[in-house]
């Protein structure tokens, strides 16, 4: 009898196990599939179907049954079939244990793994205990051992996490807790982002929503007041997010990149970047989104493709109107004095309002002789010169003359400045055309996209229209189409503070992984232009930055002479009397604020009290590690080293780690449009379909995205989310190849992580029952001398998992570092280990193996779970209280527990090859009994040709039979003793074979028969596809690749036909003379 048919004496249910990663795919949870099980599922079977049918006959009751041939027929309707088929509900989980006490340990064990009552209790114990602080010596001293200092990428306040966070958190808290007890100092930081631009949008959708109001009908102050009052209601949602997924922040150290400590790192460093110079105002072209009305950075900013024409709405304009995207509309420009024409083409006629030359290559033959001459525009009374400029003319592209609007276009802005063009901004802020644009001024730009083209024909200057695969910049808050717009804002050259980030990483002070991200790290840092930090906004950093308004003067705001900084209004005022004395004057702050990276570009440093000199920034600073998204790697990463160096003096992490983007099964981005964003806590808990479509009303989807939102997500959960725990979801993602550019989860995968954890808890909870009440541990996990081949081989295989995983974790492959655990757990605890010493543990077996075996086992399971514990927390701590201590032991809690190493005097390669040979047997004998179809009460012989392979092989049969299912006895043969007649035969190597008794066991001509069946069929088969491949023009018609494969099936079939004839031949050898 199998520990897993054991267990299920005392609790009912039954689950599926999940299969060596990555697949995970359950088929059994119990401890051992090897297991002999038959008899007590049997057993279970009756006892479960007596119960239904009592159950049923208490329906029966209760349904005024009356006679027996009523209670057939009710038994017969669907509605006894559904109540037979429903599966027991889960009883709701109520924890009574006082928040921040430690769990009472002392009730027996449940039945099976419940995640909930798992993980309740567990992170408030943690916490109250300080158990996540960093721990210093007698004197605040870092430990010998180093220490480990992570500030965690802080995400935006708004909303809630979502399945890419819980990636980050997965990975960064397994090698936090790892290295905490690995007795290294540890400061793990964590905090929130205030979200600039995304919070005040949502709170404004809010506003508008609930009340009609805008943030005009508010105020700016009365606006910024509601959106702290929903961040204190709604942002600790996030908050607790991070703590359910058992993330060991040091919560004394939260950090808000609005609060106090934060603000004042924030304007310190726009005063100083101020005063070197660094940051300066210019009037130049930025992402405008109209829509949100506000400057963007590149990474709010999603470049979508298109294919060719496309039809698409725009935020703004009535949902019915569509307007024209991806193709070239070409036009003609007419030549002054000369009656020629010049055709251009662009991707947005409506810019050619703003163009101010026509730009021609130098070397191009065709247009040499008009050089230096104009075209007139059509609709404005302006002269449009055509310049040469060879990098913008391309003499092999269209008609080899470009339109230049320098205005409002990056491309062409540079053009300009080359060739001192004129600068002709032609929109305003919300979308309308200006003053410059003549008979359009006051229409919305797509509205003068289409009559242009209708006005162009009218004077036929129109040329034709063609489809044009391209990409056009949207907002990823809006979804409306970014135009390239001229505004006066704040920029930081960045073209010095890139240099010393790229010598970082080529002296060694910064590593990037993977390297490939070192090689993007480069590019971008080499190729650096000067970022944009103003914002639009009013939730924010606001720019400590004030324009001096000279009392009867009118003053130019794009000059900088007139700008002073100040890190409050005090210090701006004596900058501006020192520099304007004796002169009457009003200060006006930028209302803009900062972009919400720059403040965030300060957090391993602000976080730890920069810019004073604080006993954290003393002793955590630099930091040690920074995990995040490759994506991220230029827009916060760079910044954050390029402003450490130059604000510090120091990189502010000697590691980067650039993990993969997580996207659907399916290999889709996740998008809250596709209704396929997943909410971690939904996986932790699991959710109905139907709340999941609830989750989409509340949101602030558009409602034209709801309905295929809500589509996408009845398509990939139909019945909802199962319930998979914080432990198997983190493990699931851990067990990822994170270094790769993308990962596509499954949930189904993570589910079948839980099944692991269900795993974890039944052969523990068998474990014990093994040990027993009365079980005192050694103090001490050395070897006693004593120990078993099967000691000596776990031990052993501990010892490699140890290695295998502590090496793994050293170089962040936290996929190794799963499937090394996930092995040893399974594959060799589990399936062999527990299995193999039932015999050795069994009430009448020798008291002195009994011991040994059973000390052998603690050492694994207490080790195991440690190793374990960094990345599934919550049952490894809940497993771990309820072992036994060694006198040597007193910590209270896994997660400050010793952390495994390789001890020497566990490694014995010589048991370990013993071993093998042993599990090899007990293989043969599993493969046999397949083979032969002997599956329960089968007999075994083991033919040894030597003393020493028997004496090894009787020292191990009891153990041997134990692995494989339905084995009823094995006899171990001495040399020269016959094998029985009628045996299949599996050679293990010139010393030993194991046997198989078929004759007696089963029908021989039977199962003749049923080969010979398959093989008439399989012939069938091969002739069909013979015939196809024999067709004439088989080879013209038929494509490459269904060739390949058919070919690779005939194949296929051939070898199957020469195995089943083979086994024939066995059995007719089997069945000799009967």
């Amino acid at each position: 009898m199998s520990y897993e048919a054991k267990l299920q004496a005392t609790a009912s249910g039954s689950a599926s196990s999940a299969s060596n990663p990555p697949a995970a795919t359950p088929d059994s949870e119990s401890p051992s599939d090897s297991a002999p099980e038959t008899k007590n599922q049997g057993k279970n079977e009756a006892k479960r179907k007596a119960k239904m049918e009592k159950f049923l006959k208490k329906q029966a009751v209760l349904n005024g049954a009356e006679s027996t041939d009523s209670g057939a027929k009710k038994e017969k309707k669907p509605k006894e079939k559904e109540a037979k088929a429903a599966p027991k509900p889960k009883e709701t989980f109520v924890s009574t244990t006082p928040k921040g006490e430690k769990k009472d340990m002392s009730q027996p064990m449940a039945g099976s793994y419940d995640p909930v009552a798992v993980e309740s209790s567990w992170y408030d114990w943690w916490e109250k205990q300080k158990y996540f602080e960093p721990k210093t010596g007698p004197n605040g001293e870092i430990s010998p051992k180093g220490k480990f200092v992570v500030t965690a990428p802080p995400p935006n306040v708004t909303g809630r996490l979502h399945i890419g966070h819980a990636l980050f958190i997965a990975i960064q808290d397994s090698l936090v807790r790892w290295n905490r007890m690995r007795g290294l100092t540890t400061l793990f930081v964590g905090g929130t982002d205030h979200g600039g631009i995304y919070t005040q949008l949502v709170v404004e959708n809010q506003v508008w929503k609930h009340e009609k109001r805008t943030r005009h009908d508010y105020g700016r102050e009365a606006l910024v007041d509601k959106i702290w009052e929903w961040r204190s209601e709604y942002g600790h949602t996030i908050i607790n997010q991070m703590r359910r997924l058992g993330t060991s922040f040091d919560w004394s150290r939260e950090r808000f990149t609005l609060d106090d400590m934060l603000t004042r790192a924030t304007r310190e460093t726009f005063v100083r970047l101020f005063d070197d110079g660094i940051i300066y105002r210019s009037n130049r072209l930025v992402n405008w989104c109209h829509h949100l009305n506000t400057t963007l950075s590149n990474l709010e900013v999603e470049n979508k493709e298109l294919k060719g024409r496309t039809l698409m709405g725009v935020p703004g304009y009535a949902p019915e109107e569509k307007f024209e995207f991806g193709v070239l509309v070409h036009f003609a420009y007419e030549v002054e004095s000369t009656g020629e024409r010049i055709i251009v083409a662009t991707t947005r006629i409506e810019t050619m309002l703003g163009d101010t030359a026509v730009a021609v290559n130098p070397n191009d033959e065709r247009y040499k002789h008009l050089h230096g001459k104009f075209v007139r525009h059509p609709f404005i009374d302006r002269r449009i010169p055509i310049i040469t400029d060879a990098e913008a003319a391309d003499m092999e592209f269209g008609t080899g003359a470009v339109k230049i609007t320098p205005a409002h276009d990056f491309n062409d802005w540079e053009v300009g400045k080359r060739h001192n063009l004129s600068f002709i901004n032609i929109l305003n802020e919300d979308g309308t055309y200006n003053e410059n644009t003549g008979p359009y001024n006051g229409m919305l730009r797509f509205h003068v996209r289409k009559q242009i083209v209708e006005d162009l024909k009218k004077k036929g200057l129109y040329v034709d229209t063609t489809e044009n695969p391209m990409q056009i910049p949207v907002c990823s808050k809006s979804g409306d189409v970014i135009e390239p717009l001229m505004k006066p804002q704040w920029w930081v050259r960045c073209k010095d503070l890139a240099e010393p980030a790229m010598e970082a990483v080529r002296n060694g002070d910064l590593e990037i992984t993977p390297s490939r991200s070192e090689k993007d790290w480069f590019k971008w840092l080499g190729d650096i232009r000067d970022w944009c930090v103003s914002r639009q906004l009013w939730w924010g950093h606001r720019i400590p930055a004030y324009f001096v308004r000279i009392a009867g003067q009118s003053n130019d705001s794009c000059d900088p002479a007139y700008w002073v900084a100040g890190r409050d209004l005090d210090e701006a005022t004596r900058r501006a009397k020192e520099r304007f004395p004796d002169t009457d004057f009003e200060l006006e702050q930028d209302p803009d604020v900062l972009d919400t990276w720059f403040s965030s570009g300060l957090w391993p440093f602000a976080a730890m009290g920069w810019p004073e000199n604080t006993d954290d920034f003393e002793k955590f600073f630099p930091t040690t590690f920074m995990e995040t998204g490759w994506d991220i790697l230029f827009f916060w990463i760079a910044r954050m080293v390029m402003l450490g160096i130059y604000l510090t003096g120091k990189s502010p992490f000697s590691n980067v780690f650039c993990h993969a983007m997580i996207r659907d099964a399916h290999g889709r981005k996740m998008s809250k449009s596709l209704g396929n964003v997943i909410d971690p806590i939904d996986v932790i808990a699991g959710i109905p379909l139907e709340q999941l479509h609830a989750k989409l009303e509340d949101g602030n989807l558009d409602p034209r995205e709801f309905e295929k939102a809500k589509d996408g997500q009845t398509k990939d959960f139909p019945s909802g989310i199962p319930e998979c725990g914080t432990d198997a979801l983190r493990f699931a993602l851990c067990a990822n190849p994170i270094a790769n550019t993308d990962i596509n989860l499954d949930i189904q995968r993570v589910d079948g992580y839980r099944k692991f954890c269900n795993k974890l808890w039944n052969a523990t909870r068998f474990a014990l029952m093994k040990l027993g009440d009365d079980f005192v541990p050694l103090a001490e996990a050395t070897p006693t001398g004593h120990e078993s081949l099967a000691e000596k081989w776990i031990l052993q295989r501990l010892n490699v998992a140890v290695r295998s995983v502590n090496a793994a974790l050293e170089e962040m492959n936290l996929m190794a570092a799963t499937t090394a655990i996930y092995s040893f757990w399974l594959y060799e605890l589990c399936d062999v280990y527990i299995e193999y010493i039932k015999p050795i543990t069994a009430p009448d077996a020798d008291a002195d193996g009994r011991r040994s075996a059973q000390q052998t086992l603690y050492t694994c399971l207490d080790e195991g779970l440690k190793l374990l514990h960094p990345i599934m927390p919550f049952v490894t701590e809940e497993l771990w209280q309820r072992l036994p201590r060694r006198k040597s032991d007193a910590v209270p809690s896994i997660c400050i527990a010793p952390y495994p190493v390789p001890r020497d005097e566990y490694d014995d390669s010589k048991a370990e090859a013993d071993f093998e040979v042993a599990m090899n047997i007990a293989k043969a004998g599993r493969s046999l009994a397949a083979d032969y179809n002997v599956l329960a009460k089968s007999t075994f012989y083991i033919s040894n040709s030597s003393g020493a392979s028997y004496a090894h092989t009787s020292a191990q049969a009891d153990g041997i039979a134990t692995l494989i299912k339905g084995c009823q006895s094995i006899t171990v043969l001495k040399p020269g003793e016959t094998t029985p007649a009628g045996c299949a035969v599996f050679s293990i190597s010139d010393e030993i074979a194991m046997h198989l008794l078929v004759r007696g066991q089963v029908d021989i001509a039977r199962e003749i028969t049923k080969l010979e069946g398959k093989v008439s069929k399989t012939l069938k088969l091969k002739s069909g596809l013979e015939a196809k491949l024999n067709a004439p023009k088989y080879t013209i018609i038929v494509p490459m690749d269904v060739r390949e494969a058919n070919a690779s099936k005939l194949n296929n079939y051939e070898a199957e036909i020469d195995a089943l004839q083979n086994a024939i031949k066995t059995f007719l050898t089997l069945k000799g003379d009967d």
